[in-house]
């Protein structure tokens, strides 16, 4: 799942996305209120989005939801199975647990609120599952068995980026998040896809040598 070659480009990358993750949450921890960067980006407001837009905002929404997430989920582990590729099954559903889990904890570590004291909003979920799941589905197609294919880390991390971005977009523009937020979020997916990855293929080699 995480050849040295990617091993070598994208493990500085996760570094660098906890380094960030911990910056913002000490920064925010204990707010109720977006910050001066977040105002710069957008106003708070309930309303920033009108139809049609919202509506996309919306379903996008819905794929970070417990219902729609499953759905994704499911569909990247069938496509795997299909593919008998049963490693890259085990690190959909592993990453997009680690992902969800580690932003819960965050939530609860920092403390940050959006629009009252029982919701908890940094890192976005939403945000850090879109874009671990996305992330491990570009791993999966950089390792894809062929002749002459070399894994490149660009690809792998402009999936990351843009699954990460539209998800932000949309929780920002639903209100559910401040941008700072979702910034969290999707360095969150960049910090843990890749360790989670690791240890998939460390297990998967540890089961090897027992079973030889």
């Amino acid at each position: 799942m995480l050849p040295p070659s990617l091993r070598v480009r994208l493990g500085p990358v996760a570094v660098l996305a906890a380094l960030v993750v911990a910056v913002l949450g000490v920064l925010y921890a204990g707010h109720g209120e977006s910050g001066t960067v977040d105002r710069w980006i957008t106003p708070p407001t309930a309303d920033s989005v009108r139809p049609p837009w919202r509506y996309v905002a919306l379903t996008l929404d819905w794929l970070g939801e417990p219902v729609g997430a499953a759905v994704l989920v499911v569909a990247v582990v069938t496509g795997c199975l299909l593919l008998r590729r049963p490693r890259g099954a085990v690190l959909a559903v592993a990453v997009a647990g680690v992902a969800v889990g580690t932003a819960t904890l965050l939530k609860h570590l920092v403390g940050r609120t959006i629009h009252g004291d029982g919701n908890l909003s940094y890192p976005s979920g939403h945000t850090a599952f879109a874009t671990a799941l996305a992330y491990a589905v570009a791993l999966l197609a950089a390792g894809r068995p062929g002749p002459g294919r070399t894994a490149g880390a660009s690809p792998v991390l402009a999936a990351a980026l843009v699954a990460g971005a539209a998800m932000g977009w949309a929780e920002v523009a639903l209100s559910a998040h401040y941008p700072t937020d979702a910034l969290g979020g999707w360095c969150t997916g960049l910090a843990v896809t890749p360790a989670t990855a690791w240890l998939v293929d460390r297990a998967a080699g540890a089961g090897r040598r027992e079973g030889g």
